[in-house]
């Protein structure tokens, strides 16, 4: 009988079987080993960190196209002593939006042959400058497949005695020109120096909700495939949620972009229908005390289902959020702890005094309608499959941590032990366990797992949220002093070091350069608050995408950049239009802070893919000592 060793040495047998497949003999393997002890000693690719974009996508866009302004900085760097800054800015403007900018120089009778080979020359130049860190092989595998022969020959041009080497590319671009393909060519230099200036990029979550196209952006992150991960933000779970099902996501996001004024992202970008919905409203409710008839209507079958589903789990804790059922009708008030308020209206015809949270027939056949409308949108599945794919709860990447609310504490500052599963979980658990409720809610439906989607989006205890979520009041409440949000220790703790280390400690990570990268909360820039925490060791980096949060903040949201040489904080300010980017080549400011050096360069060897590299090579070892001793025989 085969003993566990005997078992394990089986096993790695037929995984070198496997490895020789793809190097049959001591050459290929050696090979391979040199290949990979090179990659080890490259500098670090480059990663950007963006939060909360929240729809807005004309500037989303913008800050992905200048790589956070990383690109005006290389153009620089390469060009400021042979170019004016007007030329530098139109180079940039073309890099960003290289097709709308060659149509817009056609146009203006500007480009003729000596610009196409001025224009050329300068992109070839620049994208060798950005792809310096990188293998030959890597450069080559981010080049579109239609030119990357000729891209490779341009970048690595070198010059020889005869001046044959300049002669052949001069007669490359020549005949780029003579069969018409410059602009294609221009397109792909465009691309390519920019997916060479950004290795990865992490969005630390709320891609959805406030601005009109999250669409959009999901639909521009969906290009990044490989090199992108996302932290989910409740916006994004309560979307998710939406799509899973849950009707109260589904009324929530209806809420939020009614809100703010915003229907597009729904109806064109979705195609989901609102007109059941208005018609219903229109119907039943009255305009004349100031609340829009559709407000009304969503709110009440949103405060309706939300009590059902509170009655359902009893483990959230939210009972007091229960407040129809507090409602005095006839005075047209509501009891809140303790306390009376005077209501906005008294204008709740499908109220049910003696069953408050009872749907009417109507009202079952509106929800059932948009149900059916939110889980049979092709595009929002698909949005929602990579969403998914591409997401977590958190992320440990190279010795930080990323996640986009909070890790709950409690009142000691300690990991708050929470109780929606048979056993207790608290800190990285508590987040595993999430995790993987929200994958059962889409990939089995669990019931109770659609459910907690909702609780994600809006429950104290939610490391998603954080707070008590106030919708009620502010709907129906004049009194401000009602809509308050109480929050979660961690947003006090989270600004001490010890918080901070323990946080990081939990999730495994030790090392003295490890920091936790967080979003959610904007940072009020004009009262004086700093993204930088806990003595350098957190980052918030809300910074307001977000057009509604510009007027708190001050700013338009942050870039965090981590290169082989440390971490640099961008501060970006409003974008202006894309229309404007494009006719006045103008770009958005950034600041840059330099918040942390390293005190050696980072390379390749240093971060979680050099973990792997190392795996790598210590496997073709073990295959060519397999080879040596005859184990396995060389093709």
């Amino acid at each position: 009988m085969n003993t566990a060793t005997d078992r394990e040495k089986q096993m790695r047998r037929k995984y070198l079987k496997l490895l020789a497949g793809d190097f049959p003999n001591r050459r290929a393997a050696f090979a391979e080993i040199i290949n990979l002890q090179a990659i080890l000693n490259l500098p670090k690719g480059t990663e950007h960190f963006l939060s909360d974009p929240h729809g807005e996508y004309e500037a989303f866009e913008h800050i992905i196209n200048n790589c956070s302004g990383v690109i005006r900085e290389k153009v620089h760097m390469l060009f400021g002593s042979t170019m004016t800054p007007a030329e530098e800015a139109q180079l940039c403007t073309l890099i960003y939006y290289p097709r709308e900018e060659l149509d817009r120089m056609q146009q203006q009778g500007i480009l003729h042959r000596g610009r196409y080979k001025e224009l050329l020359g300068q992109l070839i130049e620049l994208t060798t400058f950005v792809s310096s860190k990188y293998t030959r092989s890597k450069v080559r595998k981010a080049m579109p497949a239609e030119f990357a022969f000729i891209i490779d020959e341009l970048m690595h041009a070198q010059k020889d005695e005869d001046d044959n080497r300049s002669r052949y590319h001069s007669m490359i671009l020549d005949s780029i020109l003579d069969t018409e393909s410059a602009d294609e060519f221009i397109i792909a230099l465009c691309q390519l120096a920019k997916r060479l200036t950004v290795d990865r990029l992490h969005i630390l979550g709320d891609i959805f909700d406030r601005g009109e196209h999250a669409d959009r952006i999901m639909d521009l992150l969906m290009n990044y495939r490989n090199r992108l991960d996302i932290q989910w933000g409740n916006h994004d779970i309560l979307w998710m949620g939406a799509a899973a099902g849950n009707l109260c996501c589904i009324l929530n996001c209806i809420n939020n972009n009614v809100k703010y004024g915003n229907y597009e992202v729904l109806e064109n970008g979705y195609g989901i229908s609102m007109r059941e919905l208005v018609l219903f409203a229109e119907k039943t409710y009255r305009e004349k005390d100031g609340m829009d008839p559709l407000k009304k209507a969503i709110s009440v079958l949103m405060f309706k289902l939300e009590g059902q589903l509170i009655k359902r789990h009893p483990e959230y804790e939210m009972d007091a959020r229960l407040l129809f059922d507090k409602i005095d009708w006839d005075a047209g008030t509501v009891e809140i702890e303790g306390c009376t308020y005077p209501m906005k209206t008294r204008d709740f015809p499908t109220v049910d005094r003696n069953d408050p949270y009872r749907l009417s027939d109507e009202e079952e056949v509106v929800m059932r309608d948009l149900r059916s409308a939110f889980m049979h949108s092709v595009r929002l599945r698909d949005h929602i499959d990579f969403l998914y794919s591409h997401g977590s709860m958190y992320l440990c990447v190279n010795d930080n941590l990323l996640y986009h609310g909070c890790i709950p504490l409690d009142e000691d500052g300690n990991f708050e032990r929470v109780m929606f599963w048979e056993e207790p979980v608290q800190g990285r658990a508590y987040l595993d366990a999430v995790d993987a409720a929200a994958r059962r809610a889409w990939s089995a439906h669990e019931p109770s797992s659609v459910d907690f989607m909702w609780y994600l989006w809006g429950g104290m205890k939610s490391p998603l949220f954080g707070r008590i979520i106030k919708t009620f009041e502010r709907t129906y409440l004049t009194d401000e002093s009602t809509w308050k949000e109480p929050r979660n220790p961690y947003y006090t703790f989270n600004r001490e070091r010890r918080t901070a280390q323990m946080i990081l400690h939990e999730f495994g990570l030790y090392s003295e350069r490890s920091h936790i990268i967080n979003g959610h909360t904007p940072v009020n820039v004009k009262k004086g608050e700093s993204p930088i925490r806990a003595d350098g060791k957190l980052y918030v980096i809300d910074g307001g995408f977000c057009k509604a949060y510009q007027k708190t903040t001050g700013i338009a949201g942050y870039t965090l950049i981590f290169n082989s040489h440390g971490l640099r904080l961008k501060t970006h300010q409003p974008f202006v239009s894309h229309r404007k980017a494009l006719e006045e080549n103008l770009d958005i400011d950034s600041a840059t802070e330099v918040v942390e050096v390293e005190s050696h360069r980072v390379m390749v060897a240093d971060t979680d893919d050099g973990i792997l590299i190392r795996d790598r090579i210590a496997d073709l070892q073990e295959l060519l000592e397999a080879y040596r001793s005859g184990l396995l025989i060389e093709s």
